[in-house]
């Protein structure tokens, strides 16, 4: 058991019932845990690890009120270490040295192991985290972090090599169901002495809302239990649905416009519309607006696919994004959210060409990569007398001048002549411009023989 006691603004045992009905219905065992079967099913390593009390350096990553926090009293419970539990909001460097420091002296003293929790291990700088390293390499401590960021993002590398990183599952409505009928059902720490009852419905509606969130899903049916104690409910002694689409009038969208979930969603909604997808592109797109990113932004997405995925497939697909970014600028949200979900659907629906894109790719790889040859002479204006002695222009051939508007003369640098850049699929429009440029090469193929010809 630990000798520090674990999270110290917990309530005490006597003031239990005062306690949020999130906080009190913390498992207390890891087969109460529910919806991380994947880590915490018999004979899987963390439980094995856990049980057995030979828990190496972990980082529990997973969204908020996936079970982080209670793994970590869990741990506390279980093991023999001498364990020590602080958030990174609170904690600063002098701190985390003067653990690190009784760490040591510990394993040195009594050869005994410092479990080390550290929540919201993300909002540690680099300098904070690098503290922990020594005393990690050398076995005074196991770390254990949580962190609802990517650790790939937000955890030093040195750090992060040397910790296996246990990814927590949001949890599904019927996880959250099974918690929310367990807390109605315990009379102990639960509201099982209140004989109150949740309709099926009414729980299936708080479990959607909480969207993967338990403490969220508890705190909802606490507030609903309040209200129908207080005379709130149509049904006397039972949460109905109405009650509960009362205090659930909006859910809030897990997201961070400056985190991983950010680009995990704009990537969604670029692979949707690539996908020709509508259904999907329109939903992401939703996801994306509806938890509050700027229009204008996902609006310059929207125009960079424009030309990266359909190009000249569709030309016009550049008009419309670009006409769906002014409206968003001119109109704001939300009258903006129809005029991007408009064009996200037109892009979804194009025919799609990516060969835009890569013209410009192997041209600019070419451009840097390759000498930087002079234009060539015959391509330069001459607007002065000096110019023209110097060749300037000389053997331009005027295109309007040609039968068919098409000139023999080449326009690439000499080290790069024939080399074709821009490759036009088959599809949308494309298949007109293909027709086209295969029919120009062959009219400047013939051209160039007739000159060779004459000369």
């Amino acid at each position: 058991m630990t000798d520090t006691p674990l999270f110290p603004d917990a309530p005490a045992p006597e003031s239990k019932g005062k306690a949020p009905l999130a906080d009190r219905m913390r498992p207390r065992t890891l087969d109460e845990v529910v919806g991380q079967d994947h880590l915490l099913a018999p004979g899987r390593p963390l439980r094995e690890a856990i049980e057995h009390d030979v828990l190496q350096s972990v980082l529990l990553w997973g969204p908020p009120g996936t079970g982080k926090t209670t793994l970590a009293r869990l741990i506390a419970q279980s093991t023999r270490a001498h364990f020590i539990a602080f958030s990174a909001v609170l904690s600063g460097i002098k701190e985390i040295k003067t653990v690190m420091t009784e760490a040591e002296a510990a394993r040195r003293r009594l050869g005994r192991r410092t479990i080390l929790f550290v929540d919201e291990i993300h909002r540690f700088n680099k300098a904070q985290q690098d503290a922990f390293l020594p005393r990690v390499e050398a076995g005074d401590i196991v770390l254990v972090g949580a962190t609802t960021e990517n650790p790939s993002f937000e955890v030093n590398a040195a750090l992060l090599s040397r910790s296996k990183v246990f990814v927590l599952r949001p949890l599904t409505a019927p996880h959250l169901v099974t918690l929310l009928e367990r807390a109605l059902d315990d009379p102990e720490r639960g509201l099982g002495a209140s004989g109150l009852t949740g309709a099926p419905e009414a729980l299936a509606a708080i479990a959607r809302h909480a969207n993967g969130d338990a403490r969220v899903a508890l705190n909802l049916l606490e507030l609903a239990a309040g209200l129908v104690q207080r005379g709130s409910a149509r049904t006397p002694g039972r949460i109905d649905v109405p009650l509960v689409a009362e205090i659930c009038e909006r859910r809030s969208l897990v997201y961070d416009k400056t985190g991983e979930e950010h680009f995990n969603l704009i990537s969604a909604l670029h692979k949707a519309m690539r996908n020709s997808d509508p259904d999907a592109a329109v939903y992401w797109l939703a996801r994306m607006l509806e938890a509050g990113e700027d229009p204008l932004y996902v609006a310059r997405r929207l125009v960079r696919f424009a030309s990266e995925d359909v190009g000249n497939a569709d030309p016009r697909a550049l008009a419309v994004t670009v006409a769906a970014k002014e409206a968003a600028h001119f109109l704001g949200m939300p009258e903006a959210n129809t005029a991007l979900a408009q064009a996200a659907i037109y892009l979804a629906t194009a025919p799609k060409s990516n060969a835009t894109y890569m013209a410009y790719r192997h041209a600019s790889s070419d451009a840097l990569r390759d000498v930087a040859e002079p234009v060539p002479l015959h391509l330069r204006n001459a607007p002065t007398d000096l110019m023209r002695d110097l060749g300037y222009g000389e053997g331009y051939q005027y295109a309007h001048d040609e039968a068919e508007g098409i000139a023999a003369m080449e326009c690439l640098p000499p080290a790069l002549r024939g080399r074709r850049y821009y490759v036009p699929t088959d599809r949308g429009f494309e298949r007109d411009l293909k027709r086209r440029l295969e029919a120009w090469e062959a009219l400047k193929k013939r051209g160039a023989a007739e000159r060779d010809k004459d000369e």
